[in-house]
């Protein structure tokens, strides 16, 4: 595991002489609609992040993605869509060809952010922070779409889940249940 030190090393160089931060709630990001949103908004949430991609072999998890958003947002769970273009090509289009994408093919209605780099040398301070966190599970760059990262009600990453982890499989729904009973 990293330790806190070099996490805070890590961003530290990431960001230059920008404001280091050291919770998910620090970030301020822009939601498809082109407004700005802070994540201090989701604070004592329970929160799924997850890189979203329109033309991936996993898209169809976005109808899953919707399903645990329906399932726990009553009791504090909250998901975030963050389209990325990394891997493959597979997100090309424009936020408003996102946007539709998911409304008319999933009926998303969980919160959709504007497309952003997950991966490689301009890659988006949340996700530099969310790679690096400590977590039970792994830290490190994101594989490829669909990613999955669970945040607790305090803002610290308590798991992350790789692509192939279906949002409605049992490891992913006991972690969130757990989480919102703490």
């Amino acid at each position: 595991m990293v330790s806190k030190l070099a996490l805070l090393l890590t961003l530290i160089l990431l960001m230059g002489t920008q404001e280091v931060k050291t919770s998910f709630y620090d970030f301020t990001v822009t939601n498809i609609r082109g407004q700005e949103v802070s994540m201090n908004d989701f604070k004592g949430k329970v929160i799924m992040v997850v890189n979203t991609a329109s033309l991936c072999g996993f898209t169809k998890q976005y109808s899953d993605l919707q399903k645990l958003y329906d399932t726990y947002r009553d009791d504090g769970f909250m998901m975030l869509g963050f389209p990325a273009n990394n891997f493959g090509n597979q997100e090309p289009g424009t936020d408003e060809e996102i946007q539709e994408f998911c409304e008319v093919n999933f009926n998303i209605t969980f919160p959709m952010f504007s497309k952003v780099d997950v991966a490689g040398s301009q890659q988006h301070p949340l996700f530099a922070f969310l790679t690096q966190a400590e977590n039970p599970d792994f830290t490190g760059g994101i594989n490829w779409n669909f990613e999955k990262f669970l945040v607790d009600r305090n803002g610290n990453l308590q798991h992350r889940f790789r692509t192939r982890e279906n949002p409605m499989g049992e490891p992913i729904q006991t972690a969130v249940r757990d989480l919102l009973q703490e």
